[in-house]
């Protein structure tokens, strides 16, 4: 079994809880908006692989180590991660054609800042999306996802809260 840990929407922060929920994992995967190269950097150095996209926010310095689209293999699952990619029934067109093509078994994408799990029955695939772990945007709750993969298999699904996203709210019943 592979244990991955997935996030998004870093916008340039890291703290300690994010940190936390990193480590133990055999792969880091990041769907976008990092924020900095320095955040890849120190993603990177958690885990003995590391994978991520490049978001609508990241610059030429972001750009220049990661790829719009990753398609690879884990433990014979095809996963298939992107930036902006919408969620089952509500699929980004750019997304909708990579699908059609790719057909892949996951679908990771980030963006949207909020957390889903969505079975797809009708492409035979699951869709997730880990929220937030940054500060900046709208949401209330950072977040991100832990799983394992297991002989083409995603187990022990886990979202984990890392806490209220603005520091005001850091400091109330914490």
């Amino acid at each position: 079994m592979t244990r991955i840990a997935l996030l998004s929407d870093t916008h340039g922060y890291f703290d300690d809880r994010i940190a936390h929920h990193l480590r133990g994992a055999d792969e880091i995967w990041h769907a976008g908006d990092f924020g900095s190269s320095e955040l890849i950097m120190r993603l990177a150095a958690l885990a003995p692989v590391f994978r991520g996209v490049y978001g609508n926010v990241d610059g030429t310095d972001v750009r220049y180590t990661e790829p719009l689209v990753q398609d690879f293999v884990v433990e014979g699952l095809r996963v298939l991660m992107t930036h902006i990619g919408g969620y089952p029934g509500h699929y980004a067109p750019e997304a909708r054609q990579l699908l059609a093509q790719v057909r892949p078994g996951l679908f990771v994408c980030g963006h949207s800042h909020i957390l889903r799990v969505a079975p797809d029955p009708k492409l035979g695939l699951l869709a997730l999306n880990p929220g937030a772990a940054g500060r900046h945007g709208f949401h209330k709750v950072r977040t991100l996802l832990r799983f394992g993969i297991d002989r083409g298999k995603v187990v022990n699904l886990q979202a984990v809260e890392l806490g209220p996203r603005t520091a005001a709210l850091d400091t109330v019943g914490v």
